[in-house]
């Protein structure tokens, strides 16, 4: 395995790691324009169906 030349000291470390919570953030939620609903971007609305003005799901009678 490989083995650390030196130590990686606290600052250094904290800076790598601070990068991470930049990337890792959830993806930004839009409106959907048939029933106004949050929904993801660019993927079908989950309560009506519809995608750029469009029903591309049908909801089941269950959900």
């Amino acid at each position: 395995m490989a083995t650390p030349k030196s130590k990686v000291s606290k600052s250094r470390r904290d800076k790598r790691r601070a990068q991470f919570t930049a990337r890792s953030k959830a993806a930004g939620t839009t409106t959907c324009p048939n029933c106004g609903e949050p929904t993801l971007p660019h993927r079908a609305c989950r309560h009506c169906g519809h995608y750029k003005g469009r029903l591309v799901t049908r909801k089941s009678a269950n959900s």
